[in-house]
């Protein structure tokens, strides 16, 4: 083989040489561009991935804290002593019993005070016509006869009667000279008199009381005009 002949082969696997070369290049492009973007995505993920497992972690710290400093505000909170829980039971107890009890000797008062109120009236409406009758008798006494001892006996038990009933409450209703009431007066008859002003009471029939401010019985009256 000549030298030309050398020559033109090393020129031809020169040039192959550099072909495959190139395309050796080219597909190491191809594959570095294919490989890119997932190589990235690669590399970003582990960062992004490591944020929210940092944050959680950050999170459960904070819980972790939390629940120990709770735990030692409740290790360190002054527990409540049995004894003066049952003290305040007891205490409290005690404050609704002496409540109670000062309701129902106030309601066992006012009870009472009811029923002697109604017994006190009610003994009065049955003496009053024992007094009606006393003044009856007295009325019929005769001049001459007043000063005998029988009289003078029945005088003293009619003002006797009269004191005991002032000083029990009961008070005698006026009725003569003045206005009619139809709460102290029961009118049952109506005369006509010029000397006495219109709606004044001319004449009692039978004499009214009243016990503590109430009518236990009205006067019997006779109105003028």
């Amino acid at each position: 083989m000549n030298s030309e002949d050398q020559k033109k082969e090393e020129q031809q696997t020169a040039e192959q040489k550099d072909v495959q070369q190139d395309a050796a290049g080219e597909v190491k492009e191809e594959k570095s561009e294919a490989k890119g973007p997932e190589t990235q995505a690669e590399e970003k993920d582990p960062k992004d991935s490591a944020q929210p497992e940092e944050s959680a972690g950050q999170g459960s710290d904070e819980k972790e804290e939390e629940n120990d400093s709770q735990e030692k505000k409740g290790f360190f909170k002054k527990k409540k002593d049995p004894r003066d829980e049952k003290i305040e039971e007891l205490t409290d107890r005690v404050k609704r019993q002496m409540a109670e009890f000062e309701n129902f000797r106030k309601r066992t008062e006012k009870e009472k005070s009811t029923m002697y109120e109604m017994g006190a009236r009610d003994m009065i409406e049955k003496i009053l016509p024992i007094i009606d009758n006393f003044e009856r008798g007295l009325a019929t006494i005769p001049d001459d006869a007043k000063g005998t001892p029988f009289a003078e006996g029945m005088e003293k038990i009619y003002k006797q009667l009269q004191k005991t009933m002032e000083d029990a409450g009961v008070k005698v209703i006026e009725a003569v000279g003045k206005e009619f009431d139809p709460n102290l007066h029961n009118a049952v008859m109506h005369v006509e008199d010029e000397s006495l002003g219109e709606n004044v009471v001319a004449e009692e029939l039978l004499k009214g009381y009243t016990y503590r401010d109430s009518v236990v019985r009205h006067s019997m009256v006779k109105v003028a005009n």
